[in-house]
């Protein structure tokens, strides 16, 4: 079902060498140089990073390495290199936006999240390419890695690309359409879009009511681990409690049921994909999973029926909320504004805020539809994006298949259990509202028991 026929590459878990961590079998320094030498090997024409940090690194890994000889690691990703997407401020890097106007800025200080890395002894490698503002317009020509030819999505595009590389275990991701779920799909990631306000993004250049922080991994231990450790230590968004719960990746339960969504992008996926998912969802049925779709019950009808607005309801609620600050930047320099970043002003600028209330009215009555769905069900599956990343690296890609975990404000996970067109094509798993723990949990028995693919799910060894 992930017969790859193109390039492939082993994706590079951490978590699960606790043991020899601890036992001094592996060192976060040595660990780290394989990660460099990777970089150094493939990024040259993958163009994932913007910038890498090596003799903070480097010396980050010492540290680490100082804490697991002394057996007192300050958390299960002690050592671990993570890439920061660059729309996530650095203290130590600058953070561009993935645009001219604010290439190389230095913020000088970090964002909530990556302070809350460090607090856990991560080892913050380098900032990765994104999309002009995490929006659309992709300035950097960021290869997929399993095709130079096709792009690996956005706007988390480095992030995904080098973790589905092999070169990074992990990479923070963010998402307002389908910014995380996309690329992990596209470049053979696990991706990780937790409920609305689990992750603290302060210090994070994406304000709007739909964005999420969330994480692209090589395992659904590594993905964890690294959002987990950011919520002991920072929180949730303002006015949100955070990321809660944990998850045992050695005892997977078997889910009792399961429901099909086909949502607002059914229409646009290709043949292979829905070739692959009508294949996977056969062989859980084989090991006695109930799969449940619209025919089967009229409350999956009706959230079917109400994704079909999801596109346009996320795309104007986006709008106006990204009236600033696209405003003072077009009175800056609008040159150095795509013409995407241009006509989403405009659009902006000719709405009311009375219309926006009413969007906001229409987006709670789908979640309320949702959560009606979601209470009888363990997850609900679709694809994890409409099919093989396409050709070219001027777009990332149709978000059709992820739009509705954005607007639902529900935790979302892909896992790179299917192919299209010979390339990676992910699961996407959907759960309710603030109860992400309970998704890992079904996504770990998915893949290791349903599916076959243990190596996707690591352990906290």
């Amino acid at each position: 079902m992930n017969d790859l026929s193109m390039r492939s590459h082993k994706l590079r878990g951490y978590v699960s060498h606790g043991a020899d961590l601890r036992s001094g079998k592996l060192s976060p320094k040595t660990y780290l140089e394989e990660t460099l030498s990777k970089i150094t090997q493939l990024d040259k024409s993958i163009g994932a990073f913007v910038t890498v940090n090596r003799d903070g690194a480097r010396q980050a890994a010492e540290d680490s390495a100082k804490r697991w000889a002394n057996g007192k690691p300050l958390s299960p990703i002690d050592g671990m290199p993570v890439a920061i997407k660059d729309i996530i401020e650095t203290a130590d890097m600058p953070t561009g936006q993935g645009s001219p106007m604010w290439e190389g800025t230095d913020w000088k200080r970090d964002s909530a999240s990556v302070h809350a890395l460090r607090e856990a002894g991560a080892v913050i490698i380098g900032k990765t390419t994104t999309t002009e503002f995490a929006s659309s317009h992709p300035w950097h020509k960021t290869q997929n890695p399993h095709d130079p030819k096709r792009t690996p999505g956005g706007s988390s595009s480095g992030s995904a690309a080098a973790v589905g590389a092999g070169m990074v275990p992990a990479g923070l991701g963010t998402q307002v359409v389908g910014s995380i779920l996309r690329p992990a799909s596209f470049c053979g990631a696990v991706g990780f879009k937790p409920s609305v306000g689990a992750i603290n993004r302060s210090g994070s250049h994406d304000h709007f009511s739909q964005s999420c922080q969330g994480a692209i991994g090589a395992t659904l231990a590594d993905t964890w681990a690294v959002l987990r450790a950011i919520a002991d230590r920072a929180g949730g968004d303002p006015g949100f409690v955070g990321l809660t719960g944990d998850v045992d990746f050695k005892t997977r339960t078997r889910p009792g049921k399961l429901a099909i969504v086909e949502t607002y992008g059914w229409k646009h996926t290709s043949e292979g994909g829905r070739k692959a998912f009508a294949a996977a969802k056969q062989r859980l049925q084989t090991v006695g999973i109930e799969l449940l779709s619209r025919a089967d019950d009229p409350d999956i009808e009706a959230v079917d029926q109400s994704l079909s607005e999801a596109m346009d309801l996320t795309m104007s609620i986006n709008a106006w909320e990204g009236r600033w600050p696209l405003n003072t930047y077009s009175d800056m320099d609008p040159t150095k504004l795509s013409q995407s970043a241009r006509d989403r002003l405009l659009a902006a600028e000719k709405m009311t805020q009375k219309q926006f209330g009413e969007l906001l009215a229409r987006r709670e009555a789908v979640r309320a539809t949702w959560a009606k769905a979601a209470a009888k069900y363990d997850a609900l599956i679709t694809l994890g994006a409409c099919g093989a990343a396409p050709v070219g690296l001027g777009t990332t890609g149709n978000t059709a298949m992820n739009v509705s975990a954005s607007l639902l404000g529900c935790p979302a996970l892909t896992i790179p259990v299917l192919a299209d067109e010979g390339l990676p094509l992910g699961l996407q798993l959907l759960g309710r509202a603030n109860d992400d723990a309970a998704l890992f949990g079904v996504a770990s028995w998915i893949a290791a028991e349903g599916l076959s693919r243990p190596d996707l799910v690591g352990t906290v060894a």
